[in-house]
């Protein structure tokens, strides 16, 4: 003899698989709980994807904090004594790195082989002037560089991959490097009778990157702090300072830390103020999950549906189960334990579903693209050139436990309703 309580005997017994109209309801019902914990769990963890390989990507080339010096009309100027800014802010506990940083647009015209100057290429990608001994401290660049080395010696340059594709450049090519201030010269110039022609700085390509982000990777080029320093005519002086963290969730506190020791002379910025892509996944990731919890919400009406089947169809028996003296509770407990197998078994599928999904979507996306012909994730536009994912288990967990919670809800009226019956009435319905 069994040892199960009679009302989840009963329950199991009412669930057996039957050629009925009621067996293919109970399959909706099983099939429309999986499918909303899949999607759920699916588009949750692809945002976290997002959201994680965002952060390391751009935090690992941008830092957590920049600092830059103000005048006294509140507007940005190159930072003089930055030596003694490092210093002040090395001192903070929560601060692992701090680098000076020279920025800024220049033209840049590949020089090819032989006098054929109508093959060069042109372009107006962002120079970074970086420290060598420093940059190690606040980004990945020196670890990232996959073809040549970082060396930045002379008249160096390393750039990124994209951008070498796009440039038609290799390791040992040549690179002419306009500056702003040649540009400015040449068009002060330009038809007078004393223009004389600028030549550009030639760099050499020392090394190529990839820190795994289209935007930086097609659109940065990298020398040494005393190139970018020449080129922008500042002499010892830098553009701002690169700070990394040894928590980027810690910027906040942080910049009201620096921010009392700095003074108001100098501006603080996160990563969060400079990155509004980063933030905006946050907030994205969190609202998808409330709006997608929906699709649940809808996939337990089903749920509903079938109990309201079965107590219809099962009206008898609930009228001899109060005869034999089952109360009330007992009985609702019968359609509740009907409910719970139900949900258990549509959650239990769509958890599996939705990680094997998550295992093969690159594959997916791959074959889709192989069939299509199109790029159905272009890194250009994403920055990523496969789709990220991320299963952390606290996010799993709150899906699959909140999913239960709302098919139990879903089943609380129809067993309500069906242990309020009275015995008489359901026995005089048959």
């Amino acid at each position: 003899m069994s040892k199960l309580p009679f009302e989840l005997l009963l329950a199991l017994r009412y669930l057996r698989p039957k050629r009925t109209f009621v067996s293919i309801i109970t399959l909706i019902s099983v099939v429309g709980v999986a499918l909303g914990v899949a999607v759920l769990i699916i588009v949750i963890s692809v945002m976290s994807g997002f959201d994680h390989d965002m952060r390391e990507q751009i935090l690992g080339f941008n830092a957590h904090l920049k600092i830059y010096a103000l005048d006294k009309s509140g507007r940005t100027e190159i930072m003089g004594n930055y030596a003694d800014v490092m210093r002040l802010i090395s001192s903070n506990k929560n601060v692992c790195g701090v680098a000076p940083i020279v920025l800024g647009q220049v033209l840049v015209e590949t020089e090819p082989a032989g006098t054929n100057v109508q093959q060069a290429l042109t372009a107006a990608p962002y120079l970074r002037g970086a420290d060598v001994n420093a940059e190690n401290s606040v980004s990945v660049l020196p670890r990232r560089v996959i073809v040549g080395t970082f060396d930045l010696s002379g008249q160096s340059v390393v750039v990124g991959k994209d951008f070498a594709n796009n440039m038609n450049l290799s390791v040992g090519d040549r690179l002419a490097v306009y500056s702003p201030d040649d540009l400015k010269k040449m068009r002060q110039q330009h038809g007078t009778t004393t223009e004389v022609a600028i030549l550009p700085n030639d760099y050499r390509v020392t090394g190529i990157f990839d820190v795994g982000f289209y935007d930086f990777d097609a659109n940065f080029i990298v020398t040494s702090l005393e190139n970018a320093q020449d080129l922008y005519n500042l002499g010892e002086n830098v553009h701002g300072l690169l700070v990394m963290l040894d928590n980027p969730t810690k910027a906040g506190v942080v910049k009201r830390e620096l921010g009392n020791s700095l003074g108001a002379n100098y501006q603080i910025r996160t990563w969060l103020e400079d990155s509004p892509m980063l933030a905006a996944v946050i907030v994205e990731k969190n609202v998808m999950l409330y709006i997608m919890f929906f699709i649940v919400i809808v996939a337990a009406f089903g749920i509903t549906c079938t109990l309201i089947t079965f107590v219809v169809m099962k009206t008898r028996e609930i009228g001899l189960l109060k005869a034999v003296g089952a109360s009330n509770r007992q009985v609702m407990s019968v359609f509740v334990c009907q409910s719970v197998i139900i949900s258990i078994f549509g959650v239990a599928c769509g958890l599996g579903l939705g990680l094997f999904a998550l295992h093969v979507r690159n594959d997916f996306l791959h074959l889709m693209n192989r069939l299509t012909g199109w790029e159905l994730f272009p890194s250009s536009i994403y920055g990523f050139s496969e789709l990220p994912a991320i299963v952390n288990p606290g996010d799993i967990l709150i899906i699959c436990g909140g999913s239960l919670v709302i098919c139990l809800i879903a089943a609380v009226l129809p067993a309500r309703h069906a242990s309020k019956m009275k015995t008489v009435e359901a026995l005089h319905h048959e």
